[in-house]
């Protein structure tokens, strides 16, 4: 602490890290991507003051591969993921604006190479090994737009003919085709309604059978997972003869592997820890292969709340290997160099921003990384005015369960505290969306924009949050509306009182934004406690559970039967009783709505009718709509005037002189 540090009321000190400075000109990494055959390093970048279109950037040159007019980015499942492959110095991408899929080589113009008169998506690109002008892709056909009508399918992309052949179908959804290293067989993930992939994924294979400018696949069989029982996904091939991939058969995602005609785990024991995320993108994948004869992997776990790397023993004959690192938070992890046993990935610490970054396994070991790209110029303020993430296991009192949650503390080195003497910060409850999802503890300027101004923040990873395993995930089943709404009230209440003490009880407010602005929502409509919050903000959030089982995307259109309980036709009462509109006149709480006009995950209709009905009732509600925002924010004007508008919003109702 500095020795010439001041005092002033909580929520009320002056920060250098403004709304503006943490949003102007900032990219997002959303992926990496290594060409196989040349050992180059790409990745994806999202640009918020580009009208949040995502880039293809050579991550060595940082140069862009396409131009301005291109947006690498696809639609299928909605969320997206996966738009791009490089191959041998070839680029072949998703434009967002088409859906087509382009192939571009260095100086030359995109060229598309699948229909322009048909309305599909396409993602998860995967190359032969020995016909590489084959790409083994996922399709998303749209041409009767509905949720039940969708299509989604593996196909051939014949990039000299320019033509689509169909590979398989017939199951709900598709992801991560991957052939075998010599092209004689193919695996891939499935799933079917009413499960997301989390919750009854299967693995299947079969064999590769050329057929003259396509691709075939016969005697597919399923090797691991179950519908709703047991979820199984992200396979790739460790050689010819194994395919790994992860199976939460113990109740924890585990690596396994199918050899000899047998799925079997690696692990000699489970472990208690999550190794494999839920697959919201398509382009998340835990671990990579690191040597060339496919006995070993490098893994990626979330352990006490935190991403941990380990090294695991393919043959099993040795126990997992963790690394230490001082990454929290690891994403996009891809082999590199399996003769030097690199990996490229993208990292996070709780004091520094996420950066690419290039190591071998030794080198993790070691303590020893190359950083491959630094921090948007915006965002590098000092270490010193990081309040560091403290993570905290309480317990439900009704039945014992854990609750884990993670919170940071009010901390600016120009400040030694309050002036006021007893005084305990305002905080803000942070709930995450998902719902089936788990807030990290990587650095996030956005709440360092709220503790270094004297507030403090807590994170909620509330029952069935993901990272602690299914028997967590499944509190929630039957259970949305409840159990996440009395957590996040518990958590408050419980940091408030003895032997905690660490903020005021009678000023706290909660915000969330899709599944976790449905939480805030009925956290002030439904809860126990309808008056605890002094505040909400819900970002594009459910308020109608009917409206979401009705017109929500494919993806997610069957997700509420295990959350709710059934379909709205078998439960009515329930979708009902939990559904913040019909309780909107039981709303006391102020409330800021933030809503994006194009979202089809969550129309605006959903915010605006529990805007109209607070405000016709003369409750205190303010609604913002942003043009040509889905669901969440990617353009820099939005993204600066949500989190001012949000700070505000809260200073004025709590009363406090805030300085935005």
């Amino acid at each position: 602490m500095s020795t010439s540090a001041s005092s002033a009321a909580y929520g009320t000190w002056k920060s250098p890290i403004t709304a503006e400075a943490i949003t102007k000109n900032v990219t997002v990494t959303e992926t990496v991507l290594v060409d196989q055959a040349t050992g180059r390093v790409y990745h994806i970048e999202r640009r918020p003051s580009e009208q949040g279109r995502s880039v293809l950037v050579e991550t060595d040159t940082g140069k862009d591969v396409v131009g301005q007019e291109w947006n690498v980015r696809t639609g299928v499942h909605e969320y997206g993921g996966s738009a791009a492959l490089v191959h041998d110095g070839v680029a072949y991408f998703s434009n967002y604006s088409d859906g087509r899929i382009y192939v571009v080589t260095q100086g030359q113009d995109p060229q598309a190479v699948t229909p322009g008169d048909k309305p599909y998506r396409y993602a998860n690109f995967e190359v032969h090994p020995r016909h590489p002008h084959l790409l083994a892709s996922v399709l998303e056909d749209h041409s009767v737009d509905t949720p039940a009508t969708i299509v989604s399918s593996l196909c051939i992309v014949n990039t000299q003919t320019k033509s689509v052949h169909p590979l398989i179908s017939g199951t709900d959804f598709y992801a991560l085709p991957k052939f075998s290293p010599d092209g004689n067989r193919l695996a891939w993930q499935q799933w079917s309604h009413p499960d997301m992939p989390w919750q009854g994924g299967q693995v299947l294979i079969g064999d590769v059978v050329l057929e003259g400018d396509s691709i075939s696949v016969s005697n597919s069989v399923r090797i691991a997972g179950e519908t709703g029982r047991i979820s199984a996904g992200y396979p790739t091939w460790a050689n010819d003869n194994t395919l790994i991939f992860t199976s939460d058969h113990s109740g924890y995602s585990n690596p396994w592997k199918f050899e000899g005609g047998k799925a079997s785990p690696i692990l000699s024991q489970p472990v208690k820890e999550e190794f494999a995320p839920p697959m919201w993108s398509l382009d998340m994948f835990p671990y990579s292969i690191v040597d060339s004869a496919g006995t070993q992997a490098l893994w990626t776990a979330v352990k006490d709340g935190r991403d941990t790397f380990y090294i695991v023993d393919i043959g099993g004959k040795n126990s997992p290997q963790q690394i230490d690192t001082p990454f929290v938070a690891i994403r996009g992890l891809r082999s590199l160099s399996q003769t030097n046993h690199e990996v490229v990935f993208c990292g996070q610490k709780v004091d520094e921003p996420e950066t690419i970054v290039q190591a071998s396994t030794s080198d993790l070991q070691n303590g020893s990384f190359k950083v491959l790209t630094q921090p948007s110029a915006a965002v590098k303020f000092s270490k010193e005015l990081v309040s560091p993430p403290r993570s905290i296991a309480l317990t439900v009192p009704d039945d014992g369960s854990p609750l884990y949650v993670v919170f940071y503390g009010p901390h600016n080195p120009s400040y030694s505290g309050s002036n006021i003497p007893g005084e305990r910060p305002p905080c803000v409850v942070n709930v995450h969306g998902g719902p089936t999802a788990q807030v990290g503890q990587g650095l996030d300027w956005k709440k360092q924009y709220f503790t270094t101004r004297g507030w403090a923040w807590l994170d909620v990873n509330y029952g069935g949050s993901s990272g602690y395993g299914r028997a967590y995930v499944e509190r929630l089943d039957n259970h949305w509306g409840q159990v996440d709404v009395e957590d996040s009230i518990l958590a408050a209440k419980v940091l408030s009182q003895e032997p905690y003490n660490l903020i005021d009880p009678k000023r706290v407010v909660v915000r969330g934004g899709s599944a976790g602005g449905f939480t805030t929502l009925a956290a002030i409509s439904i809860a126990s406690d309808l008056k605890f919050f002094a505040a909400a903000q819900s970002s594009y959030g459910v308020s109608d559970l009917q409206k979401l089982d009705e017109f929500t995307h494919k993806f997610e259109s069957h997700y509420l039967n295990k959350l709710i309980g059934g379909t709205f036709a078998e439960v009515p009462e329930i979708y009902k009783a939990r559904s913040p509109i019909y309780h909107a006149d039981s709303i006391v709480t102020p409330l800021l709505i933030l809503q994006g006009e194009i979202d089809k995950v969550v129309p605006k209709e959903q915010s605006e009718l529990i805007y109209q009905s607070i405000k016709e009732r003369g409750g205190v509600v303010e609604y913002k709509l942003y043009p040509g925002e889905g669901h969440g924010w990617r353009q820099e004007a939005t993204m600066r005037d949500a989190l001012e508008r949000e700070l505000g919003f809260f200073s004025r109702i709590l009363g406090i002189s805030a300085v935005i």
